[in-house]
């Protein structure tokens, strides 16, 4: 398992594209993906059980969706075509969440837990040419920001590349899949593993960036939790 300093920066020049918001799931109707290839991924069907039935998407942060907060992270970091998973009050999401140019993957499984919305987010990219990397977010990190994200992206070499980001060296979120890995990826993820099972197995090929200096990894999962939204 390799490494990267919280000191590692990289930089990279981006295409001014514009893109058009899309009509429904798996659709992108300007193909953009980016220069290098990098995707972003929002997993974001969860219904908030914990939370009294509050779907995660839609908690207020900084007075908007928290949806709309995790696709701003991952564009301010880089990624010019973003996929989104929706699942519990995806028409709410859809009415209320303002989130143009974004593909719109509805997951009809959400109550099986994080695996299916990685799953159907996978077969989104896979279904519209969707690049040669997912950098995958969760939409319940508020505090994992740009800085954060865009430090795993760099992390980026080819399709066979692993990265995540790491605090006090403790795997977490984004995490970044090159395209080699997802079907592999895929057939593993089942209930609220995610991608886990795959990441213990391939351990010595993931690449460590450490973010515990930029970033706050803490979940909202319960009541208590919203103490981290503003």
């Amino acid at each position: 398992m390799r490494h990267f300093p919280a000191t590692f920066v990289a930089y990279a020049v981006y295409a001014g594209v514009m893109t058009r918001e899309t009509n429904g799931p798996g659709t992108d109707t300007d193909g953009v993906v980016g220069l290098d290839g990098v995707v972003g991924l929002v997993l974001a069907a969860g219904g908030g059980r914990r939370l009294g039935g509050r779907p995660k998407a839609l908690l207020e942060h900084r007075g908007r969706p928290l949806v709309e907060h995790a696709v701003g992270v991952l564009r301010e970091a880089g990624c010019v075509r973003v996929h989104v998973v929706l699942g519990a009050a995806a028409d709410a999401v859809r009415e209320r969440a303002a989130l143009p140019g974004c593909v719109l993957v509805d997951n009809p499984d959400w109550q099986e837990g994080m695996g299916s919305s990685l799953r159907a987010g996978l077969e989104s990219l896979r279904d519209t040419g969707g690049g040669t990397a997912a950098l995958v977010s969760l939409v319940d990190q508020p505090g994992i920001g740009a800085a954060a994200t865009a430090r795993v992206r760099a992390a980026y070499r080819s399709p066979s590349t692993l990265a995540a980001a790491a605090y006090e060296g403790v795997r977490g979120h984004p995490v970044l899949f090159g395209s080699a890995h997802w079907a592999g990826i895929a057939a593993s993820a089942v209930g609220d593993r995610g991608a886990r099972a795959y990441l213990k197995e391939h351990a010595a090929e993931v690449t460590l960036v450490e973010c515990g200096d930029v970033a706050r990894a803490h979940d909202i999962d319960t009541v208590e939790d919203l103490i981290h939204l503003e």
